[in-house]
């Protein structure tokens, strides 16, 4: 599913983020990837989403090399690709349920189509009571769950979450580890980055371990 082929990643003339590093994750797989702060797990996850490009090496996603993807087939690719970011990314134009439901609605499927679907995952991570209010009115809580519901409603490919469990309390944190399983366990391939060990002990799958620009997997 993944592939890093002897990838590094720098910022300008600063030293490199990621240096040459190289491992291969497969099709419906399921990981966490941690590390200390700074060591760059969002990075990393940025370039599985092609929203940053590798300083050298390759990158394979879905078994397409991304460097050589025009912008067409990006967007493409990206469609198959659920992704949690910290900042949220909510459209502040849109509501909760429009903004869950946006994905879906990228794909061409109608309303009526998936109405009843977007209405149910809002109430099961609890914000059936927020279903029309506005991002700015969300708490930081409300908002990543917002932000997960629409990662997950189009079943993706591959779902990325960073920290996704950061600002709820651990009852939630529990629930939203259960949907990320009963994703993984229909196929979709999963990378959760987290400093929660806690969440991690819950579990035992793979971790990629990323500290000083190196990563192994235990």
């Amino acid at each position: 599913m993944i592939r890093f082929d002897d990838v590094a990643l720098r910022y300008g003339s600063g030293p490199d983020v990621l240096r040459h590093i190289t491992f291969h994750i497969h099709r419906g797989s399921f990981h966490f990837l941690t590390g200390p702060s700074g060591a760059g797990k969002t990075s990393l996850l940025k370039l599985i989403f092609m929203s940053l490009r590798p300083s050298d090496g390759a990158i394979y996603v879905a078994g397409q090399d991304v460097e050589k993807l025009d912008s067409a087939g990006r967007a493409g690719l990206r469609r198959r690709i659920g992704i949690v970011f910290q900042d949220f990314r909510l459209l502040d134009h849109l509501t909760t349920w429009e903004n869950v439901a946006l994905p879906l609605r990228v794909m061409g499927l109608r309303p009526n189509e998936y109405r009843e679907d977007v209405t149910d995952l809002l109430r099961w991570v609890d914000l059936g009571h927020r279903i029309n209010a506005y991002p700015e009115v969300l708490s930081g809580g409300e908002k990543q769950r917002a932000a997960i519901a629409r990662a997950v409603i189009g079943k993706p490919e591959l779902l990325l979450a960073d920290e996704p469990t950061g600002n709820v309390d651990p009852e939630m944190g529990d629930r939203l580890l259960r949907l990320f399983i009963e994703l993984n366990r229909f196929g979709t391939s999963v990378i959760i980055a987290t400093h929660d060990y806690a969440l991690m002990e819950k579990l035992a799958v793979p971790r990629l371990v990323l500290q000083n620009g190196q990563v192994e997997i235990h």
